[in-house]
């Protein structure tokens, strides 16, 4: 059997490949922040994240006696068809739900959408499990309540990086509760799913200080809700992957995708040629294509009749 990396990539025109080629040449590669004082430095100079229009409904949800702040957006012309939950990037240890507020709208209004995003506590703070924790609160809250709220009971759920590892975490913390059949559908960007540094993939990132942040204090980190690659994987719903070829993470993406699709799951993933972490935030035409792909998987699961 031959199997070649390149064989994976999703196709996308050759102009697309060139300009993100381009792009990344004339850009400094980016890392996250390696203390606690180089963090609360980039914390501070993080500017405003830009506005909706109309802008979210602030709310504090309860469930599982949790009490857990959201950002709602519904769309501007109907009812919502579906519900998504979104949950955020930033390591653990940065950014809001508030980061992602223009393109939950845009999400809302394009797919007919609540959008439900989760302002989860950050590392090092509230370390592991507080994140999960009120992931899993949000995700409970909406399957007890998206039907009278939004007047619909599909539900999605999806994240990019840490947002995407707590978004399988959520989900398995559903499966094991019983409480997972809602969900039609999870689109996961490049997550991070080994935070032990036990496999080759997770030794790529084990010097990285968010995972000291976030999980310094647990001595087996492979624990599932912690990195959900060594989990139970059977018995979830339909996932999207999506990762960039020259992912740090790229590793890891294929490992889960592995195992998903060896547990019996319905797994899609696309690698998308020279694109690093984070890549979908950025100001390209493979960005752009690889997000209109991801709302195209998600009409196509969440919507439908």
């Amino acid at each position: 059997m031959r199997f070649a990396l390149d064989a994976l990539f999703t196709d996308v025109p050759a102009e697309q490949v060139d300009e993100a080629r381009d792009f990344y040449k004339s850009r400094a590669a980016g890392r996250g922040p390696s203390s606690l004082e180089e963090l609360k430095e980039a914390r501070a100079k993080r500017s405003a994240p830009p506005a909706a229009d109309p802008p979210a409904l602030e709310e504090t949800i309860e469930a599982a006696a949790a009490r857990v702040p959201v950002r709602i957006f519904t769309p501007v012309d109907g009812p919502p068809r579906g519900v998504y939950l979104d949950i955020h990037g930033g390591g653990f240890y940065m950014d809001s739900a508030a980061r992602g507020d223009k393109r939950n709208r845009e999400l809302a209004d394009a797919l007919q959408l609540a959008v439900v995003s989760v302002d989860y506590r950050l590392a090092p703070e509230h370390p592991w499990p507080a994140a999960p924790d009120d992931c899993e609160a949000a995700a409970l809250w909406l399957v007890e309540e998206a039907d009278a709220r939004f007047g619909t009971s599909r539900l999605a759920i999806g994240g990019s990086s840490a947002g995407a590892t707590l978004a399988l975490a959520t989900l398995l913390r559903l499966r094991d509760k019983g409480a997972v059949g809602r969900f039609t559908g999870a689109a996961l960007q490049f997550g991070t799913y080994d935070l032990s540094a036990r496999t080759p993939a997770g030794r790529r990132i084990a010097d990285e200080y968010f995972i000291q942040a976030y999980v310094g204090h647990v001595e087996d980190r492979t624990i599932p809700d912690i990195s959900p690659i060594y989990g139970v994987l059977r018995g979830l719903p339909p996932m999207l992957l999506i990762v960039g070829s020259t992912d740090v993470l790229l590793e890891d993406n294929l490992a889960l995708a592995g195992r998903l699709a060896a547990a019996g799951n319905d797994v899609e993933l696309r690698v998308y040629p020279d694109s690093p972490h984070g890549f979908t935030g950025h100001p390209t035409a493979m960005a752009r294509t690889a997000l209109s792909g991801a709302e195209s998987w998600l009409r196509d699961r969440i919507t439908q009749s």
